[in-house]
């Protein structure tokens, strides 16, 4: 009996240091999302999302080569996205060309925006002057890809047939930034593992979902949103129907869907998220920075780990909807990603400024009137390195009299009518009839 409670003794207390010894060690993180489930999610969001497997070739054309500022060179290109539909581009390269090969940037617009907006043309002359290649390209409905040749038309919101065409169209979305890092790493002044995809506003719905696709990407930025909530949220309820409620809508099979997106971001690389404290657009206020803590904590729980698990900032309170990677806190963000030749650490954080409402104004550039006010884009303190205006024809891809003869190619018309025929014919989309 007493050799019975001895071992019984001797027991407990070796459960009782081993409870101790487990309180004092860190417990060796284990991703919830193992790599075979990493790779599956993956497959089942672009087959969700229709987003072609493998993407179709480029098929790239360059049209012409101009000098948009001293410094910088352009090329005015398109290439190829779903069912053959053409995507016009400009790619920005800086003159002379560092030595080596480059980083580069992909400018993914917002609602209404295109390569005709302000920051993608910003953008461009910017990060060129910084040794970078920048690509903007026309989002599907605006610039060259709408049949009036216009702007801020928003006209994807308006094209109808519910949830399922709503899928496809941000499928086409996200192929269209797909095949912008397909044609950089094309190019042979790019460095195919320095390529940075950043989305502003609607822009940033995308490239949270590129960026948790498309592993060829080095990092993403996300202005202006990045702020994927749960059921009912804002992006469940937003008034854009097609090409964010309906899509994040159909995601639910995921679970928690932000923190299994931004865990296949994490698997991918790094991502920075910067919002403005008082970005009412996104919601911003209500979410503030409690929720991107809750949401980077559960990240971390499914990824495994910190590792790469999305960085974020804020701009002060009076700071509204903006893209901000061309403000200083993205900027040095993106040096420290070495992807700026030309500048220094010390040298971006002594840059001035120019609030972009003055730039406009100075230059008789149009801007969207809801944007223009200070609490938006027109207050965006961008850094300073004498960016010139430019004329809207400046940035047409195509000559008028070819896009004129094309445009079916590019339209957002062309690619609904080629939606719907494959839709008619696609007998292996079990979710069809939804």
């Amino acid at each position: 009996m007493q050799n019975h409670n001895r071992m019984r003794f001797n027991l407990r207390l070796l459960f009782v240091l081993a409870a101790a010894t487990m309180a004092i060690l860190p417990l060796r993180a284990v991703p919830m999302l193992p790599g075979t489930r990493v790779e599956e999610l993956r497959k089942e969001i672009r087959a969700d999302l229709f987003v072609p497997d493998p993407l179709p070739p480029l098929d790239a054309t360059v049209y012409r080569t101009f000098t948009p500022a001293p410094g910088v060179r352009a090329e005015a290109v398109s290439y190829t996205s779903q069912f053959g539909v053409r995507v016009p581009a400009i790619l920005y390269l800086p003159d002379p060309l560092p030595k080596g090969k480059i980083p580069a940037f992909v400018v993914v617009n917002g609602h209404g925006g295109d390569k005709y907006s302000w920051y993608a043309f910003y953008t461009g002359i910017l990060f060129a002057r910084g040794g970078a290649a920048v690509l903007t390209y026309d989002m599907i409905g605006e610039g060259e890809r709408n049949t009036d040749h216009k702007s801020d038309t928003r006209q994807h919101d308006t094209i109808g047939g519910g949830p399922l065409i709503a899928r496809r169209l941000a499928g086409l979305m996200i192929t269209d930034a797909m095949q912008a890092v397909s044609y950089l790493r094309a190019r042979p002044e790019v460095d195919p593992d320095r390529i940075v995809v950043g989305g502003y506003s609607l822009g940033s719905f995308v490239v949270s979902f590129t960026g948790a696709l498309d592993t060829r990407i080095h990092a993403c930025v996300l202005c202006a949103g990045g702020t994927l909530d749960g059921p009912g949220g804002y992006w469940d309820s937003s008034t854009k129907l097609m090409c964010q409620a309906y899509p994040y809508q159909s995601l639910n099979f995921l679970g928690d869907r932000p923190a299994v997106i931004y865990a296949l971001q994490a698997a991918r690389g790094p991502a920075f998220i910067f919002n403005g404290l008082g970005d009412t657009t996104v919601q911003i206020p209500s979410h503030g920075t409690n929720f991107f803590a809750d949401l980077h904590a559960r990240t971390i729980q499914l990824h495994g780990g910190t590792n790469d698990v999305f960085e974020y900032g804020f701009a002060p309170t009076n700071s509204g909807h903006r893209p901000y990677w061309v403000t200083r806190p993205v900027v040095e963000w993106l040096g420290k990603q070495n992807e700026f030749p030309n500048w220094t650490e010390a040298q971006i954080q002594s840059m001035p400024t120019v609030k972009i409402g003055d730039w406009t104004v100075k230059y008789g550039i149009a801007m969207d009137k809801l944007f223009a006010v200070d609490s938006r884009e027109a207050g965006t303190p961008a850094l300073d390195v004498n960016v010139p205006g430019f004329s809207r024809d400046e940035l047409d891809a195509l000559p008028p009299d070819q896009w004129a003869e094309q445009k079916t190619n590019f339209i957002l018309e062309g690619w609904v009518a080629a939606a719907q025929k494959d839709e008619a014919s696609d007998a292996r989309n079990p979710k069809a009839s939804n």
